[in-house]
């Protein structure tokens, strides 16, 4: 296998999205570690306390979309597509997120559409507990995918890790990627300068950061992960124009998902202790995007 398809498949990011990052990334298909348990997002609520904003302030960000539809129904059993299709294809169904007053801090991820891609037409949508839970919660199980993000279990412990995000003022954004109408991947947008992150680098305001995992195992293996990674780091620099740099945490001894980074345009800028793990700080720097 050559190194870009042994990289593909392994990329979340950090410890939220691109768990933790103490198991080193299975061999063959390995998917990246998620960040959320690294950076501390998920297990110590008490660190981004201080970073809470008034609820005046976060209505200034309503993008005045209806709110989601809690009698949608979810991923169909067998295929995981058939029914989440039906629910996200309806143009009656709202295209509301878990978010606060369906608002973010990174500039509407639900408004910023599909984007085409030499691997088809690609989009990020915003997750839908209601909807999405029982495709993301199989994901969660997959144990490729547990060894790094630590998910794995009944339903709920997913629900809480998606739930969580919103609580943090939206600057976490849970998305299913969606591959010419497929569901195939988990992905974390989230504000890094607003994460506890930002004590373990140089953090520069609305520096942007992704966890990514695939979650479909036909779409492992293919050399998706670079390609993506690649898409939508533009997506975000094209979206967010105070962004400058798009950041990523894999773990230091995840080979592959660092690869997969360095594939899609990222630079490895220092080794960062995280709570976690010792990770690699990657960063996507908007000056640099047309050489990298």
């Amino acid at each position: 296998m050559s190194p870009s398809d042994a990289t593909a498949d392994a990329v979340s990011a950090p410890a939220p999205d691109v768990g933790t990052g103490t198991c080193p990334a299975p061999a063959g298909d390995g998917i990246a570690e998620g960040a959320a348990r690294s950076t501390g997002r998920s297990t110590d609520r008490e660190d981004t306390l201080d970073l809470r904003l008034p609820d005046e302030f976060l209505a200034l960000f309503d993008t005045g979309q209806p709110r989601s539809d809690d009698t949608d129904t979810g991923p169909d059993s067998g295929t995981g597509h058939k029914g989440w299709q039906q629910s996200w294809g309806d143009s009656t169904a709202p295209a509301s997120t878990i978010t606060p007053a369906d608002g973010d801090l990174l500039d509407g991820v639900a408004e910023w559409g599909p984007i085409t891609t030499q691997v088809g037409v690609f989009q990020l949508v915003p997750v839908r507990v209601e909807r999405d839970l029982p495709l993301v919660c199989r994901w969660m199980n997959d144990p490729a995918v547990s060894a790094f993000w630590e998910l794995a279990g009944p339903q709920n412990v997913t629900e809480d890790h998606l739930r969580s995000q919103p609580a943090d003022d939206g600057r976490s954004v849970p998305c299913l990627g969606v591959l010419e109408g497929v569901p195939m991947s988990y992905w974390e947008i989230y504000r890094a300068d607003l994460d506890p992150l930002a004590r373990h680098y140089p953090a520069r305001p609305h520096d942007t950061g992704i966890h990514l995992l695939i979650g479909a195992v036909t779409h492992r293996g293919r050399g998706l992960g670079s390609t993506l990674l690649r898409a939508v780091a533009d997506l975000v620099l094209d979206r967010r124009s105070a962004c400058a740099r798009v950041v990523a945490e894999p773990d230091l001894r995840n080979i592959p998902s660092v690869t997969a980074f360095l594939n899609a345009g990222f630079r490895f800028s220092a080794e960062v202790d995280l709570p976690a793990k010792r990770a690699a700080l990657m960063i996507r720097d908007r000056s640099l995007r047309d050489l990298l």
